[in-house]
């Protein structure tokens, strides 16, 4: 087992770990969107050494991922001539005889990555794999089948929810999530590279925590230069990453792609009825989309306050998706160093701002642990209120919403503010009161009894920051990249 090359994933290797030791057979799913590095962790911790492994292809026929099945066995069993299938249920009974004649003392480890690739129409790949499990391997205490895939939705409707012969055989659920800022980090360091958490932050606004995207970095040149030869030169591989992406983790992908599109207008989020009518997508269909996007990490659904059960908000969290909306799709330049010209101007800027919002939002077990408040259960959500134009009274009230809330056991409830900034912030008194005023009108609408208090979390603090009598508590930059 080669561990020392990855990064993090504690968790999944002890899961990995223990389905290697374990005493009976285990069937183990790795599963997470494409790029965050699901292969590469299953690689490293076997350091390559199966007994068998079987990669499937996108867009292959029945009869082309069966011939590679037939040729991933030869070389296993090293067979003389290449076994020819026609079937699924014939390239596992060949599978179940080759892992018969291997030593009976030893683990059989054998791997199957992109397995939803493998599940062409009407090739009955998933009934001949609930029969090779149920029928042969679950009763024999020496087989660890792993299966990876980057379709999420495949892995949890097929695998995990299954409702046929593979219902509840899953032994170990294994879901590999992007990278945290912590992490990045540590992986950054691990090649040597000298960039600051402030470099680290704004890389993580555009690309996310997807580490295959940190492999294309060229850490002995700025973040600058790296974003000009990635996404502004003609052909940059993060330029042309966006349909791939989609095509390959989604079936009919137009459809997400329009309801990401969608959400990317609305920065704060929207309604599963907002979104049904922005898109006119049919709602059963939408279901299926939303429901596959936040698998994926694309979506976050979230509540607002107060409504736990209706009304939750959508938002698009993928940075990679945000920046490319942003700069990228439907974009008209021809200037391949257009970001090294304008990363400094006010269109970049008020990206940032919104970008660093998201970046909180996922970094939220690193602000309660800044604030004290990890042991202390909390309900995350967001605010808004827009006054009804009905009420002759209420005409002249104006709407707001607060972006971030922390609702904890203790009665106390954080009201969060994010600021991005290149220096400590500076709090204006004018700003000061749309604050005092924002509080005051949650706390008449919400009638809440609980204590509200300010955070405020920005990169480098707030100048005479807890000086100003509003803000009661301060996370930094620094804060977001502890472990």
């Amino acid at each position: 087992m080669n561990k020392d090359l990855l990064i993090g994933r504690d968790y999944e290797m002890n899961e990995l770990r223990r389905s290697l030791e374990s005493d009976r057979s285990e069937f183990v799913i790795v599963y997470g969107r494409r790029r965050v590095g699901k292969t590469y962790l299953v690689d490293h911790f076997f350091n390559y050494e199966y007994d068998f492994s079987f990669v499937g292809g996108h867009r292959l026929s029945k009869s082309k991922q069966l011939r590679n099945f037939a040729k991933a066995l030869k070389r296993y069993a090293h067979l003389s001539l290449q076994p020819k299938f026609s079937s699924w249920d014939d390239a596992f009974d060949a599978l179940e005889e080759y892992i018969e004649s291997l030593p009976v003392n030893q683990r059989k480890v054998v791997f199957f990555d992109e397995m939803p690739w493998i599940d062409t129409p009407q090739s009955e790949f998933v009934e001949a794999l609930e029969t090779f499990w149920n029928g042969w391997a679950s009763r024999r205490r020496d087989i660890l089948f792993v299966a990876s895939g980057s379709s999420t939705s495949w892995m949890m409707d097929k695998l995990v929810e299954n409702q046929g012969g593979l219902h509840a055989r899953i032994t170990s659920n294994i879901y590999v999530r992007p990278f945290t800022l912590h992490e990045v980090e540590e992986y950054i360091d691990s090649r040597g590279a000298s960039w600051d958490r402030y470099q680290i932050l704004q890389a993580y606004m555009i690309i996310g925590g997807i580490p295959f995207y940190y492999s294309l970095l060229n850490l002995k040149e700025s973040l600058v230069q790296n974003v000009d030869r990635l996404f502004f030169r003609k052909n940059g591989e993060l330029r042309t990453e966006f349909d791939e992406l989609f095509n390959a983790l989604f079936t009919n992908a137009e459809k997400y792609k329009s309801v990401v599109a969608t959400l990317n207008t609305v920065r704060e989020g929207m309604t599963r009825e907002e979104i049904e009518r922005a898109t006119g997508i049919d709602k059963s269909v939408l279901s299926t989309v939303l429901t596959n996007l936040e698998r994926s990490d694309f979506i976050l659904r979230y509540s607002q306050f107060g409504n736990k059960s209706k009304g939750a908000i959508y938002r698009l969290v993928d940075f990679y998706t945000l920046f490319y909306y942003r700069f990228i799709d439907n974009f008209n330049t021809q200037d391949e160093e257009w970001w090294s010209h304008n990363f400094q101007s006010p269109s970049v800027g008020a990206w940032q701002g919104l970008s660093f919002e998201l970046l909180c939002f996922l970094h939220l077990a690193q602000i309660k642990l800044k604030l004290g408040i990890s042991g202390i259960s909390t309900a995350a959500s967001s605010w808004r209120y827009s006054p009804s134009r009905n009420k002759k009274e209420e005409m002249a009230e104006k709407g707001t919403q607060i972006d971030l809330l922390i609702d904890r056991g203790d009665r106390v409830i954080n009201l969060c503010e994010m600021k991005f900034s290149v220096k400590p912030y500076h709090l204006t008194d004018s700003y000061e009161q749309t604050l005092r005023r924002r509080m005051g009108i949650f706390q008449e609408k919400t009638k809440t009894n609980k204590s509200l208090v300010y955070t405020f979390i920005t990169t480098f603090g707030i100048a005479n920051g807890l000086g100003h009598s509003i803000v009661n508590s301060e996370v930094v930059m620094d804060d977001l990249f502890q472990k």
